[in-house]
């Protein structure tokens, strides 16, 4: 068993501007590699680059609100949603809300900076 508290955990910049944590990752925990999870916020007002990667990924809310791109869908989003981004879509979200925007994002394989790319 693996238990990990988020607050505990570095952020690092990833390509797209949002601040993440790697709360299980596949290359840090030895698990299995069909699998991460990180926690990412971005501030009022900030957005993600425009990227997409070559895995697929499911952003869910925590907290906030924003406004979801991928590919040629757009949707506001809020705490206790969640989206499915398929592999290769391009994508990106806005926080619109004042406060921190708080999300979950699970990578399936596991999240590689490889498969990455900002368009």
């Amino acid at each position: 068993m693996i238990i990990k508290d988020v607050g505990g955990l570095d952020f690092f910049t990833s390509k797209d501007g949002c601040r993440i944590k790697e709360v299980i990752h596949p290359a840090n925990d030895g698990t299995d590699p069909g699998l991460s999870l990180a926690y990412a916020e971005l501030g009022s007002g900030q957005s993600t680059r425009p990227h997409r990667l070559g895995f697929l990924e499911i952003y869910y809310i925590l907290e906030g609100q924003g406004w979801m791109h991928a590919g040629d869908e757009t949707a506001e989003m809020g705490p206790g949603q969640a989206v499915y981004i398929p592999a290769g879509q391009t994508q990106s979200i806005k926080n619109t809300g004042p406060g921190t925007l708080q999300f979950l994002c699970l990578c399936h394989p596991g999240y590689d900076p490889k498969g990455d790319e900002v368009v």
